[in-house]
C-alpha cells in the first residue's frame, strides 16, 4: 500500500516576518480600497488619480519588502542561498513578463510565480511577486502610477500560493491549476480598483461618491464584466494550462534545488588558526 507524500514548505513564515507581511498587505488593501471607504468628491479627477499618491505608496512598499526579507533572515527563515534564488527567479519572471506584457491578458510569468510561492513559501512568494513585477516593468517600460499596485497584487498572488493546503500528487497539481485560474482573474479584478474610482464610464458603471458601499460595488461588478473580464479569463486559463503542463517538473526542480542547497540548514563557519 502506497502513501501520499505531502510536500512541506521549504521556507516557513516565522512570527516576525508574518507580522511584517501582514503590515505590507494592510497598506496595500488601504491603497486599493480607500476611495470606497473614504468617499470624497472626485470631481475633475482622471484615470491617473493616483499620480500623486502612487510614488508615496512605492516609497512605503519597498522598505516593507526589505523588512519581510530581513525578518526572515533574522529568524533563520531564509539565507543567502535563498536570496540568490530569489534574484534568479525574479530575473526569469521579468523576462517572461517582457515576452508577454499582458497582451489580451496573457501573462506567462504568473505560473512561475505561483509554483515558486508554492514550493518556497508565502514570504518568498510575496517578495518574488513584487520584485519580479518591478524588474519586468523596468525592462518593458511599464513604469507608471499603476506599478506599485501591480507589485502588491503580484505579491499577493505569490503569497497565497504558499498558503494553499498541503496536498501531494495529482491533487496538488489540480489545486494549483484551480488557484491559477482564480488568481489570474482576481488579479485583474483587483487591479481595476487603482483607476476605477477616478474615471467616468457612465452612471451604471462609474464610482459615485456618497453612494453606499453596496451600490458602488455593484457598479464595479458591472464594470468588470463589461470591460476587463475578457482579459482576465485568458490570463487565468493560460496560467492554469501552464501549471498543468509544466507544474510537475518545475516543482520537482524547485524542491530538488532546495534539498541540494540545504536551505533549511543554518550556515556555520569553522574557525581555524592562521
Amino acid at each position: 500500500m502506497t502513501t501520499l507524500q505531502v510536500p512541506s514548505r521549504l521556507v516557513r513564515l516565522k512570527p516576525r516576518s508574518t507580522a511584517t507581511l501582514l503590515l505590507a498587505s494592510a497598506v496595500g488593501l488601504l491603497a486599493f480600497g480607500w476611495p470606497l471607504i473614504w468617499q470624497t468628491d472626485q470631481g475633475g479627477a482622471s484615470a491617473l488619480g493616483h499620480t500623486t499618491d502612487a510614488p508615496w505608496l512605492f516609497v512605503l512598499l519597498l522598505p516593507l519588502l526589505v523588512a519581510v526579507v530581513l525578518a526572515e533572515l533574522a529568524e533563520s527563515g531564509i539565507d543567502a542561498k535563498v536570496i540568490s534564488l530569489l534574484g534568479m527567479l525574479a530575473a526569469v519572471g521579468a523576462a517572461l513578463r517582457a515576452l508577454g506584457p499582458g497582451t489580451a491578458g496573457l501573462e506567462p510569468g504568473f505560473f512561475l510565480l505561483i509554483l515558486a510561492g508554492r514550493a518556497f513559501g508565502a514570504g518568498f512568494g510575496f517578495v518574488l511577486g513584487a520584485v519580479s513585477l518591478l524588474a519586468g516593468a523596468l525592462i518593458s517600460g511599464g513604469v507608471g502610477p499603476w506599478m506599485p499596485f501591480q507589485m502588491l497584487a503580484c505579491a499577493w498572488v505569490g503569497c497565497l500560493a504558499g498558503l494553499l493546503p498541503r496536498v501531494g500528487g495529482r491533487l496538488e497539481l489540480l489545486l494549483l491549476a484551480a488557484y491559477s485560474l482564480v488568481a489570474g482573474i482576481l488579479y485583474g479584478v483587483v487591479m481595476n480598483l487603482w483607476f476605477w474610482p477616478y474615471a467616468t464610464f457612465g452612471s451604471d458603471f462609474s464610482f459615485i461618491p456618497g453612494d453606499g458601499l453596496a451600490e458602488n460595488l455593484h457598479r464595479y461588478f458591472l464594470f468588470v464584466v463589461a470591460t476587463s473580464l475578457g482579459w482576465d479569463i485568458p490570463r487565468g486559463i493560460l496560467c492554469a494550462v501552464l501549471v498543468l503542463a509544466l507544474g510537475r517538473p518545475v516543482l520537482k526542480a524547485f524542491r530538488r534545488t532546495a534539498r541540494k542547497a540545504a536551505f533549511d540548514v543554518p550556515i556555520s563557519f569553522d574557525r581555524t588558526d592562521g
